[in-house]
């Protein structure tokens, strides 16, 4: 964002955005997400597995995500730690054989676990190998992001359940993924305390590219990697250490039944 426009009043921007953060990043508008999932594992080690899980099922339909997801941890069972370093990996697949959501199939869910699995047996958890994964060159989250995708799908085929940054998508389940876990406010759960969230990318869907366009923050069509990077860095020039502090509470106008994006735009062109 070019913040030497004349058009553009960073205070009172930064007002706004703590407008919508104070009135909608609560508990009472996370329904319908899967991230109302991860409040049932309190368990760090459970979460992070929750997390991981529920992101990358991430797509299509909410109604569908909720209840497919909800199926994958009915499977597994109270705790998600332990059905996995209980299980072999062939009572993994035999687990999920019959499992089947729009693109992802029993191979995928199966080959995500199964990879998960070795990943925490490896390094005691994800959170652990997420750490080893930063560089202190890293400017932001990706090249660690793309170390941790690589790592977990290295045991077999996981179809689009981790999709890799290197190719350009903007990994919109990938940092929704991170931004439950690595944040910790009213919303977002937290436990990956040890990583900053200033690292952070938007996890840009069409709700965010949205809100992105409404902020001035971009201009570009391309819901990709490029777009999440240039809204982020929107974000950075009001709360750098934050930048995705407002995401939860942005995309609720696209998603929440009882809002509308009409409502952000009386917002952002008022006096606040």
């Amino acid at each position: 964002m070019d913040c030497d426009k004349k058009n553009y009043d960073k205070d009172k921007l930064c007002k706004q955005l703590e407008y919508i953060y104070s009135t909608y990043n609560k508990k009472e508008y996370i329904h319908p997400d899967p991230l109302e999932f991860l409040y049932h594992y309190p368990d760090p080690k459970d979460r992070e597995i929750a997390a991981l899980i529920a992101s990358s099922l991430a797509y299509g339909r909410v109604d569908q995500i909720l209840k497919h997801v909800g199926l994958v941890f009915q499977i597994m069972g109270k705790s998600l730690y332990e059905y996995l370093m209980q299980n072999s990996e062939q009572s993994i697949v035999e687990s999920f054989k019959e499992f089947r959501y729009r693109f992802t199939n029993f191979e995928h869910i199966s080959s995500f676990l199964i990879g998960i699995k070795a990943t925490i047996e490896e390094s005691g958890s994800l959170k652990k190998f997420f750490l080893s994964a930063i560089r202190e060159q890293d400017e932001n989250i990706i090249p660690a992001l793309t170390r941790f995708v690589k790592k977990i799908t290295e045991k077999g085929n996981c179809g689009n359940l981790a999709p890799n940054p290197e190719k350009g998508s903007a990994c919109k389940r990938n940092n929704l993924f991170l931004r439950w876990m690595i944040r910790k406010d009213d919303v977002d759960p937290g436990g990956w305390d040890e990583i900053p969230s200033s690292m952070l990318i938007v996890p840009l869907d069409t709700h965010m590219h949205h809100a992105g366009k409404i902020l001035g923050f971009t201009k570009r069509a391309a819901a990709d990697m490029k777009t999440a990077l240039e809204i982020t860095a929107g974000f950075r020039q009001i709360c750098p250490d934050d930048p995705i502090k407002y995401d939860f509470s942005l995309t609720r106008f696209g998603i929440h039944p009882d809002m509308d994006f009409s409502e952000l735009e009386v917002i952002v062109s008022s006096k606040i």
